[in-house]
């Protein structure tokens, strides 16, 4: 029993004991600043990887304003159109337009050239399901068709988006 005690309390350990108890106090502690300063390093790369690939350290992420783009509106007159419907119902879009450049030469290009943009708009929105306009991607998919019209009539012009002021299907 008095071994056991002994094992257990330094002050009833030996003077060799005790250093043996020592020495692998220190191999323990030194494992331990090894393994700790291993994953401060490790932890410094990942973290300097992580800024690499998102850009952190690029002299582009400083603090710099982007030049300010100047947008220009023209509004188009309302147009109400009959829709192209498969039963007897009749149908009809209510649309109000506004058109957005950033070249305000465009702006006097559009005037000239009014009658083509407002036909090519008229053929092809005649066209048009009611379907063919449901949700976001059916509007979506308008603009777009609205703009390539648009930037075919006026070209060399171009205008740079479609936005819609009212839409109503009735």
């Amino acid at each position: 029993m008095a071994d056991i005690a002994s094992a257990e309390d330094p002050d009833l350990m030996g003077a060799e004991d005790a250093q043996e108890g020592a020495g692998e106090g220190t191999s323990r502690r030194k494992k331990l600043m090894m393994l700790g300063g291993a994953a401060v390093v490790a932890i410094a790369v990942v973290g300097g990887g992580a800024g690499y690939f998102f850009g952190w350290f690029s002299p582009a992420s400083e603090n710099t304003a982007a030049p300010v783009v100047e947008s220009y509106y023209f509004d188009l007159p309302d147009m109400v159109v009959n829709l192209s419907a498969l039963d007897d119902r009749a149908q009809y879009l209510k649309l109000k337009v506004t058109l957005e450049t950033h070249d305000k030469r465009t702006l006097a290009a559009l005037q000239p050239e009014m009658p083509k943009v407002l036909d090519a708009f008229q053929v092809y929105l005649r066209e048009l399901r009611v379907t063919d306009i449901e949700g976001s991607a059916g509007l979506q998919r308008l603009k777009e068709e609205l703009l390539r019209r648009i930037n075919i009539a006026i070209h060399p012009a171009k205008v740079d988006a479609v936005l819609f002021r009212e839409i109503i299907v009735q």
